[in-house]
């Protein structure tokens, strides 16, 4: 059974030298950072994706916060 499967990704050069300048100062390969941001990427894409699914859910519902909870909300950010 096969665990990996190859991706061929062309890289602009500053990015590519910003990745080969990485893998110098952690010791770690090209494909375990990329690996890795890439799983960032995907993870934060997926949990905004679901967030607003469930948002549309919510709104679909007509549940709605009210105009005091927004308020409230907002006020903690009042300078």
């Amino acid at each position: 059974m096969q665990t990996e499967k190859i991706l061929n990704v062309r890289l602009p050069l500053e990015l590519a030298g910003q990745l080969e300048a990485l893998t110098k100062a952690t010791g770690r390969t090209k494909s375990f950072l990329t690996v890795e941001a890439l799983r960032g990427y995907i993870e934060v894409e997926m949990w905004q994706i679901q967030d607003i699914k469930n948002g549309l859910v919510e709104a679909d519902r007509c549940e709605f916060a009210s105009a005091e909870e927004v308020s409230t909300f907002f006020a903690q950010y009042d300078c």
